[in-house]
């Protein structure tokens, strides 16, 4: 029993980064607040 949930707990966490991989985000990357000043004094 031990080594049966051993090799799956194995198996679901490189499941996990497999899919972590596969699945990317549309958030845009962070711009921090002196950055933002920056842009606006530009325009």
């Amino acid at each position: 029993m031990n080594r049966q949930k051993k090799i799956n707990g194995i198996f679901k966490k490189k499941l996990k980064k497999f899919k972590s991989k596969l699945h990317t985000s549309n958030k845009p990357a962070y711009v921090s607040k002196a950055e933002r000043e920056k842009e606006t004094e530009e325009k």
